[in-house]
C-alpha cells in the first residue's frame, strides 16, 4: 500500500519488498502479552501446566462423592484449562505470525504434545461424572458451590449416549494429536512450500500468493485474471494427488471418530455440540438449491455487463461496474467501521475501535505470515485479530468489520459469563461478523456521494452474499457429499473428489459460466474443508444477520438490547436458542429463503443501475 496516515506496506508488492516479520512496525502487529509477556514466560508456563497434568488422575474416583468433591475438581480443572487455553492461544497466534519461523512451530509442537497428554490424563473424567447417579446428580446441581459450573455439567450429560469407557476415552485422546496432520501439512504446503511466482503488470511483477489471490482475481484486466488463474491452478495441478490424499485422510479421520463414539454419521457428530438438528443443515441447501434462479440471472447479468462472449472463471469476482472508492488507510478503515457500528451504542463502538486503533489486530502482511483474516478471542487475552490488509481493497474494509464482529462477541461473551461456558459456537460468530458487515453496507450506501459508488457498493453486497449464502452452501454439500461417500465405501480419489466439485460447480453456476479444465482443482484449496461441517455456518449466519440486522436497524433500544442479549450469551445457551432470543427462527427454512429473496431484488437492482 502506498502510505496513508500512519503508513503502510504496497498491496501487491515485489516479493523483496514483502517484509520478513522482524522488519514490521510493532504498532502495526499485535501485543499479546495479556497472554504472555515473552516466550520465555510460555516455556516457564508449560512447565507449571506440565506439572499441573500430574495432579489430574488424583482426583479420580472422588467426583461423585458430593457436591464439594466435584466442585473442588471442577475448581482446578478450570484454572488449568484458562492456563490451557493461554498456553494455546500464544503458541498458534505466534506460529501465524510466520508460518515458516522454527522457534513459533517449535512451541506449538511442544504445546500439542503437552495438550495430549493432558487430555488423556483427564480422560477418565466425563465418564466418570457421567455415571455419577442421576438423583445423585440433580442433588447436587443444587449446591451453590456448583453454580457456575451447572450449564458445563447439563451440557456435558447431554454427551451421556456417546461417551465411552475410561480406557476407550484414554486411547481417544492419545490418538488426538495426530488428528491435525492433515490441517497442518495442508497450511504448510500452501502457505510456505509452495512458490507461486509473479504476474507480470504494467507496474512490473507482482507476487502471485494465496493472500493476493482475490487481488488478482479482482482486477479489472482480463488478461491478468487468466494469467494468475492458470498460474495459481497449475501449482495445484502438480500436488493434485498429495491434496486430495491429505483431504481424504481429513475426511476418515472425521468418519472413523464419528463411528467410535457410536454416532449415526460424521455429520450428526459434528451438528451435535451445538443441538442443530441435521434437518437444519438439509433444509439451507434445499432453500438454496430452490432459489438458483436468481444466482444463474446474476451470472447472465455479469457476462453481460463485462462485455463477455463466455463467462470464465477468473472472471467472477471482477467487478462489474469501475472500482470508485479512493484507497482506504487502516486508521480510514477505523472511522468508516466506527460509524456504521453507531447504531450499536458507544460502548460497543468505543471498544472495538480502541482495540483496532490498538494492538488488538495483527494488520499487514509478512514473509511467511498465514493468509486470509480470523478473530481469536479468549478468556483472558485481548479478542486478538489476523488480517492482511491492503489499501486499495474494499473487501479488506468490510473483513475488517466482520472480525471485529467476531471480536466484540469475545469481548462480551468473556465478560457475562463464567470460563466454564462462556465461549460461543461457530454457528452464532457467524451471525455477529456478518451482522457488522450489514451495517456497513448500510451507512457506505447511504452515503454515496454519486451514482458509480452506490453501483459499485451494491455490486459488492450482491457478490458478498452470493459467497457466503451461495457459495458456503454449495461447500457445504460438497462436504455432505464426500463424507456419505466415505461412509458408504467409495474411496475418495483425485478424480472422484474432482468429479463431485465440478458438478457443483455446474448446478450453482449454471448455463452462463465455461469452466477451465482445471477449475474442479478449486475443491482442493479450500482451508476450511479441513473443518469439516463448519462452512455451513457462514449460510446460516448471513441469513440471520441479514434479519438481525434489518430487525435492530428499524428497531430501537428493545431490539438492540435483544442482539446484546445474543452477544453476551456466550455459550449459556444453544445458538438456535441465543438466535431466537435475539429474535429469529433459525428452526425453520424462512431466514435462508428471506435471504435468497433479498439477493433477488439486488440482482434487479443492478440489472437497471447496469
Amino acid at each position: 500500500m502506498p502510505c496513508l496516515g500512519t503508513g503502510g506496506y504496497a498491496d501487491l508488492m515485489t516479493p523483496s519488498t514483502i517484509p520478513s516479520r522482524s522488519e514490521q512496525r510493532p504498532e502495526h502487529t499485535w501485543d499479546l502479552s495479556k497472554l504472555f509477556p515473552h516466550d520465555e514466560a510460555w516455556n516457564t508456563a508449560l512447565g507449571d501446566y506440565e506439572q499441573q497434568t500430574g495432579k489430574i488422575p488424583g482426583y479420580r474416583g472422588t467426583l461423585g462423592r458430593s457436591a464439594e468433591s466435584l466442585a473442588d475438581y471442577l475448581d482446578f480443572i478450570r484454572d488449568f484449562r484458562i492456563l490451557e487455553e493461554r498456553l494455546g492461544y500464544y503458541a498458534d497466534l505466534r506460529q501465524t505470525e510466520d508460518e515458516g519461523a522454527g522457534a513459533a512451530r517449535t512451541m506449538t509442537g511442544k504445546f500439542m504434545m503437552a495438550a495430549a497428554k493432558a487430555q488423556a490424563a483427564g480422560s477418565w473424567e466425563a465418564p466418570e461424572i457421567q455415571a455419577i447417579p442421576e438423583q445423585d446428580m440433580e442433588a447436587f446441581l443444587q449446591s451453590p458451590r456448583l453454580e457456575e459450573y451447572r450449564i458445563y455439567l447439563q451440557k456435558l450429560l447431554r454427551y451421556k449416549p456417546y461417551i465411552l469407557s475410561g480406557a476407550e476415552e484414554r486411547i481417544i485422546a492419545l490418538h488426538a494429536e495426530g488428528e491435525g496432520v492433515a490441517q497442518e501439512t495442508f497450511s504448510v504446503l500452501t502457505n510456505v512450500d509452495l512458490d507461486f511466482g509473479t504476474i507480470d503488470t504494467a507496474e512490473g511483477p507482482r507476487p502471485l500468493s494465496q493472500s493476493t489471490w482475490a487481488v488478482f482475481m479482482e482486477n479489472p484486466d482480463r488478461e491478468i485474471r487468466r494469467r494468475a488463474y492458470g498460474q495459481f491452478y497449475a501449482h495445484f495441478e502438480a500436488h493434485k494427488t498429495s491434496l486430495a490424499s491429505l483431504y481424504s485422510g481429513s475426511v476418515k479421520n472425521n468418519v472413523i471418530r464419528a463411528r467410535i463414539r457410536g454416532f449415526p454419521s460424521a455429520r450428526k457428530a459434528a451438528l451435535f455440540p451445538d443441538k442443530v438438528d441435521e434437518e437444519v443443515y438439509d433444509n439451507l441447501i434445499a432453500a438454496v438449491s430452490a432459489n438458483l434462479g436468481p444466482l444463474h440471472r446474476y451470472y447472465e447479468m455479469r457476462k453481460k455487463a463485462l462485455g463477455l462472449t463466455d463467462l470464465r472463471h477468473y472472471d467472477v469476482y471482477a467487478p462489474i461496474v469501475p472500482k470508485s472508492i479512493k484507497e482506504t488507510s487502516w486508521e480510514e478503515a477505523v472511522d468508516l467501521v466506527s460509524a456504521a457500528l453507531a447504531p450499536l451504542g458507544d460502548e460497543y463502538v468505543g471498544v472495538l475501535r480502541s482495540g483496532l486503533l490498538g494492538r488488538w489486530a495483527d494488520r499487514y502482511e509478512n514473509k511467511g505470515k498465514r493468509s486470509g483474516a480470523f478473530s481469536a478471542g479468549s478468556y483472558t487475552g485481548d479478542p486478538y485479530i489476523l488480517m492482511n490488509y491492503k489499501n486499495d481493497s474494499i473487501r479488506d474494509v468490510f473483513t475488517l468489520a466482520h472480525e471485529g464482529g467476531h471480536s466484540m462477541h469475545s469481548w462480551y461473551s468473556a465478560r457475562s459469563n463464567p470460563f466454564m461456558h462462556y465461549n460461543y459456537t461457530i454457528f452464532e460468530a457467524e451471525v455477529a461478523s456478518t451482522f457488522n458487515e450489514e451495517l456497513l453496507f448500510d451507512y457506505l450506501i447511504k452515503t454515496a456521494d454519486s451514482h458509480d459508488l452506490k453501483r459499485y457498493l451494491l455490486n459488492k453486497r450482491a457478490d458478498d452474499i452470493l459467497a457466503t449464502l451461495y457459495r458456503q452452501t454449495m461447500f457445504a454439500e460438497f462436504e455432505k457429499i464426500t463424507h456419505e461417500l466415505e461412509e458408504g465405501g467409495t474411496p475418495l480419489t483425485v478424480e472422484v473428489l474432482r468429479g463431485e466439485y465440478r458438478k457443483l460447480l455446474e448446478k450453482y453456476f449454471g448455463p452462463a459460466m465455461t469452466f477451465e479444465p482445471s477449475s474442479d482443482l478449486e475443491g482442493l484449496r479450500i482451508p476450511h474443508f479441513y473443518r469439516a461441517f463448519y462452512v455451513y455456518k457462514y449460510s446460516t449466519g448471513i441469513s440471520a444477520a441479514l434479519a438481525l440486522a434489518e430487525r435492530v436497524l428499524a428497531g430501537g433500544d428493545q431490539e438492540r438490547e435483544d442482539y446484546f442479549a445474543f452477544l453476551k450469551s456466550g455459550g449459556s445457551r444453544y445458538p438456535i436458542e441465543s438466535l431466537a432470543l435475539a429474535g429469529v427462527n433459525m428452526s425453520s427454512p424462512a431466514p435462508v429463503e428471506a435471504a435468497c429473496r433479498i439477493f433477488g431484488q439486488l440482482v434487479e437492482e443492478l440489472e437497471k443501475l447496469i
